[in-house]
């Protein structure tokens, strides 16, 4: 999609952080960090969000998944732990309208958020 901001920074038109990189999503630093750890996980194809997964998209949501777990180890995070946060809808505070994974770490978390 040509004017989303994840799909330019997929393909490298936009500059970004980048964490990790996998055939199919990138992993980059949030630039308006929520915690001392703020990672956002993309897949470089476009869909709006977690509403527009279906079954051929399995693979692509694992991938997401392991692309999350493994840029939180680069990162040093899984010792005191981090949270995995997948909005969906502007209700749900999505401000991006490409499916993302938020890794928040570096700091305690209340539960329930929001």
């Amino acid at each position: 999609m040509s004017d989303c901001i994840f799909c330019k920074i997929a393909a490298g038109d936009i500059p970004a952080r980048r964490v990790l990189e996998t055939e199919n999503c990138v992993v980059f630093h949030d630039i308006s960090p929520a915690a001392p750890l703020h990672l956002l996980v993309i897949p470089k194809q476009h869909l709006a969000s977690a509403d527009a997964l279906r079954e051929e998209h399995q693979a692509l949501a694992g991938e997401l998944l392991l692309a999350a777990a493994e840029a939180a180890r680069q990162e040093g995070a899984t010792e005191s732990g981090y949270r995995l946060v997948m909005n969906t809808g502007h209700n749900a505070g999505q401000e991006v309208m490409h499916i993302h994974l938020h890794v928040l770490g570096g700091r305690s978390f209340k539960w329930p958020p929001g």
